[in-house]
C-alpha cells in the first residue's frame, strides 16, 4: 500500500460485504483488522476482494495490539522489482523497447506494437478500476488512467498511451519506495530489541528467544549487551545508554532498584534484572505500536484532502469531458485536437501527488520525532502543536526534577524528629513526590516511624490524614491549616520559607499545628533554556501550580514565566479553559495527577522517560524528560505543517501550469502524466526530508 487512497478503496469495498464491521485499515503499516461474522461472509471472500483490488492479503498474528517487535519483522519490504508496480514498469518498458525496435524495422506495424505494449499496462489497471467501481470507488486514479489510455489508443496515439502507462507504473513504484522509507523509521525501532536474552535459572545461565520471556524472570546483561526487556536492577552497577529509547545521548547511571528499558545498551558493568514486562508490552513494543497507530490515523488536513479528492476527481472528469465536446460542438473545432487535449487534462487531474501530500509528511514527522524521543500519538496532535499560542506547565516533575528534598523542620510541639516521624507515618506508601521525600528523610535519620491505623485519606490539594496512637495527624497545606484554625504564628513562620521558593506543609495533631516541614524541588537543568526557546517561538508560557503564591512567584522569577498559584485540580481546568479563549493551548504535566488538565487542553504532553504513564496518557510524551523537548515538539510540528503546505502547493501548482499549457495545445499525453509523476516524486522527496529533521 502506498497512500491513504489505497486504504479508502479497501475500506469502501469491505463496507459493502455483509457481516463485516469495525474496519480498521492502516496503509502505513499495511495492516487491516475487521470484525467478521463468518456465517454471512467468509475470510476467503474478504481475501479475494482484496486481491481483486490489486493487493495481496497475508495473515499475521498479534499485529494490531501489543505485538512483539520480532513478529512485526515479518512485514519486510520487498525489493522494488518484485512489487506489482515494479514488475509492471519493467514489463511495459520492455514492451515499449520492443515496439520501438519494430517501428524501425517494420514502420507499418508501429501502431500495433505500441498498442500491444499499451494493452499490457492497461489490462491490470482497467481490471482494478472495474473492481473499484463495483466496490464503491468509481472515481479512482485507475479509472482516470483507464479512460485516458483507452481514449489515446482509440484516436491512434498508442505510442503515447504506452508511455503514459509506463510512467504511471513508475509513479506507483516511487510512492511504494517512499512509503517504505517512512516505514523504515519503525524498523529502526524494531531492530533495537535483541533476538535472545540470557536468563538465570537455578544458578545456570541459558539463552532463550526474547518472545519467551516471562514476568519475574532474572536476566543477566553483560557489558555491551542490549537490555532484552524492561526490568528492575537487583544486582550490579553500570551506566546504561538509553539513547535508542529516549534519544538522550548521555549514559545514565543504574544501580539496585533502578528501572532499565528494552533496547538500552549496558556500558561497563554486569547487571542482573528482574523483568517487569514481556517482549509484547515493553517500552520499545509500546512505542512501536503507538507510532504505528499514529501514522495510521488521519490528520485534519489529510481528512480534508481525502474529502476534497472525492469531489475533485469526478469534477476533473467533467471538466475533461467539457474540453472534449465543447469547442467541437460550439465552435466547430477539430474533434481529434480537443479529444487529445481532454485526455491530457484527464491525466493532469490524477490526484496522486495531492492525496499523498499530507499523510507522507505526517508519517515522516512522526517517525522523525520517535527517533528523537518525541512520541506523538497522531497527525491531529502533530498539527495542533505547531499552532498553539499558550503552553501551560505543571511544576512538580515537569519544570522541576520531581524529587523535592526536606530543607527545614520546625517543631512547634515536641522535637524535630517527632514532627518528621509523624509526617512520615501519614505519608508512608504515598506516591506523591512530597510524601516520598518526607518518608525518605525520616528513614535517612533512622527514625522509628509510628504505625497508622486504617491507612491514610486525602483531600486533594489540601491534606492527607491518618490515625496514629496519639490521634488524627494531618500533613496539610498552610491554607488548609488556616481554615481549621491554625494561629497567626504559624503563618509568620511559613512566609519566609515560601519566599525562598520552598513548599511548606503543616503537621496537625487533632487539627492543632505541631510543626512545619519545608521542601524544595530544584528546577530541571534545561528548564530556563527550554522556556526561553518557547518564548523565542512566540509562545506564551504559564505555570499552573497548587503551591502558594510566594513559592510560585519564586519559581516564576527564576524561570521567567507567568504564574497562577494555589490552584486546586478543578481550578486548573478553569485556567486551561480561560487560556483557550486566546488560541490553542498545550498542557505539559507528569501524566498522573494532571490527567484532567491534560485532557482539557488542545494537546496534552506527558513528561516521563518511557514510563507507562507517559506512554499511555496525553497525546504526546517526552521520553527524554527534558523541558527543551517541548520546544522541539513545536518546531517539529511547524516543520511538518510547512512541509504539508509545500507539498500541496507543488501538487496543485504543477497541475495548474500544465492545465493551462494543455488547453493551449502545448502539453502532450506523456508530458501530462509526467507532470503528475513528477509532482509525486517532488512531494515524496520533500516529505522524506523530515526524516532528517534536527
Amino acid at each position: 500500500m502506498d497512500c491513504s487512497a489505497c486504504a479508502i478503496k479497501v475500506e469502501s469495498a469491505l463496507k459493502r460485504l455483509p457481516g463485516v464491521s469495525n474496519i480498521s485499515m492502516n496503509y502505513s503499516t499495511e495492516t487491516l483488522s475487521v470484525r467478521l461474522d463468518e456465517n454471512r461472509t467468509s475470510q476467503e471472500v474478504i481475501e479475494n476482494k482484496i486481491r481483486a483490488l490489486g493487493y495481496t492479503p497475508k495473515a499475521l498474528s498479534g499485529i494490531s495490539s501489543g505485538a512483539s517487535p520480532l513478529n512485526d519483522q515479518e512485514r519486510g519490504e520487498q525489493p522494488w522489482w518484485k512489487t506489482r508496480s515494479g514488475a509492471m514498469a519493467v514489463s511495459v518498458a520492455a514492451a515499449i523497447a520492443i515496439a520501438f525496435a519494430m517501428s524501425i524495422v517494420r514502420p507499418e506495424l508501429s501502431f500495433w506494437a505500441y498498442g500491444a505494449a499499451a494493452l499490457l499496462g492497461l489490462v491490470p489497471v482497467a481490471r482494478r478500476a472495474a473492481v473499484g467501481a463495483l466496490s464503491g470507488t468509481p472515481f479512482s486514479i485507475e479509472t482516470l488512467m483507464t479512460v485516458a489510455a483507452s481514449g489515446a489508443i482509440a484516436i491512434g496515439a498508442a505510442e503515447e498511451a504506452a508511455v503514459v502507462l509506463f510512467l504511471f507504473a513508475v509513479g506507483e513504484l516511487l510512492e511504494r519506495v517512499a512509503a517504505g522509507r517512512a516505514r523504515a523509521g519503525i524498523n529502526t525501532l524494531i531492530n533495537l530489541v535483541p533476538r535472545t536474552a540470557r536468563i538465570e535459572e537455578a544458578g545456570q545461565i541459558r539463552e532463550v528467544p526474547v518472545e519467551r520471556l516471562c514476568l519475574g524472570e532474572i536476566a543477566v546483561v553483560r557489558p555491551g549487551d542490549r537490555v532484552p526487556s524492561d526490568g528492575e536492577v537487583i544486582e550490579g552497577q553500570s551506566e546504561v545508554d538509553e539513547a535508542p529509547v529516549t534519544g538522550e545521548s548521555v549514559p545514565v547511571a543504574k544501580g539496585v532498584g533502578d528501572q532499565v528499558y528494552a533496547g538500552s545498551i549496558n556500558a561497563n558493568g554486569a547487571l542482573r534484572l528482574r523483568l517487569t514486562h514481556t517482549a509484547t508490552d515493553n517500552t520499545i513494543a509500546r512505542i512501536i505500536h503507538l507510532v504505528e497507530e499514529a501514522q495510521g490515523s488521519r490528520a485534519p488536513t489529510a481528512r480534508f484532502i481525502d474529502r476534497f479528492s472525492a469531489t475533485y476527481t469526478p469534477a476533473a472528469m467533467a471538466v475533461a469531458a467539457l474540453i472534449i465536446v465543447g469547442p467541437p460542438l460550439f465552435a466547430g473545432a477539430d474533434w481529434y485536437t480537443w479529444i487529445y487535449r481532454g485526455l491530457a487534462t484527464l491525466l493532469i487531474a490524477c490526484p496522486c501527488a495531492l492525496v499523498i501530500s499530507t499523510p507522507s509528511a505526517i508519517a515522516s514527522g512522526l517517525a522523525a520525532g520517535a527517533r528523537r524521543g518525541l512520541l506523538i500519538k497522531g497527525g491531529a496532535a502533530l498539527e495542533t502543536l505547531g499552532k498553539v499560542k499558550t503552553i501551560a506547565f505543571d511544576k512538580t516533575g515537569t519544570l522541576t526534577v520531581g524529587k523535592p528534598k526536606v530543607t527545614d523542620i520546625i517543631a512547634i510541639e515536641g522535637t524535630e524528629d517527632d514532627v518528621l516521624a509523624k509526617a512520615a507515618a501519614v505519608e508512608r506508601g504515598s506516591s506523591h513526590p512530597l510524601g516520598v521525600s518526607i518518608t525518605a528523610a525520616a528513614e535517612a535519620r533512622g527514625l522509628a516511624i509510628p504505625q497508622s491505623f486504617g491507612g491514610s485519606t486525602a483531600v486533594p490539594g489540601k491534606a492527607v490524614t491518618a490515625r496514629l496512637k496519639e490521634g488524627f495527624v494531618s500533613v496539610s497545606s498552610p491554607r488548609y491549616a488556616a481554615e481549621v484554625g491554625a494561629s497567626a504564628e504559624v503563618s509568620a513562620r511559613v512566609e519566609p520559607l515560601e519566599a525562598e521558593g520552598k513548599t511548606v506543609v503543616v503537621i496537625l495533631l487533632s487539627k492543632r499545628p505541631i510543626g512545619l516541614v519545608a521542601l524544595r524541588d530544584e528546577p530541571r537543568e534545561d528548564a530556563a533554556s527550554g522556556l526561553t526557546c518557547l518564548n523565542a517561538l512566540g509562545i506564551r508560557t504559564v505555570l499552573l501550580t497548587g503551591d502558594n503564591r510566594r513559592t510560585g512567584a519564586a519559581i516564576g522569577r527564576a524561570l521567567g514565566l507567568e504564574v497562577q498559584s494555589e490552584l486546586l485540580p478543578e481550578a486548573k481546568l478553569a485556567a486551561i479553559n480561560d487560556l483557550k479563549k486566546t488560541g490553542p493551548v498545550a498542557m505539559i504535566g507528569d501524566g498522573i495527577n494532571d490527567a484532567p488538565a491534560l485532557a482539557t487542553a488542545d494537546v496534552g504532553v506527558a513528561m516521563g522517560s518511557g514510563t507507562d504513564v507517559a506512554l499511555e496518557t496525553a497525546e504526546a510524551a517526552l521520553l527524554k524528560n527534558r523541558v527543551l523537548g517541548v520546544a522541539e515538539l513545536v518546531m517539529l510540528s511547524r516543520a511538518t505543517l510547512a512541509n504539508i503546505w509545500q507539498n500541496i502547493t507543488i501538487a496543485l501548482g504543477l497541475k495548474a501550469v500544465f492545465l493551462i499549457s494543455t488547453v493551449f495545445g502545448v502539453t502532450s499525453l506523456w508530458m501530462a502524466i509526467l507532470a503528475d509523476t513528477g509532482a509525486t516524486v517532488l512531494v515524496t522527496a520533500n516529505a522524506l526530508r523530515l526524516l532528517r529533521w534536527r
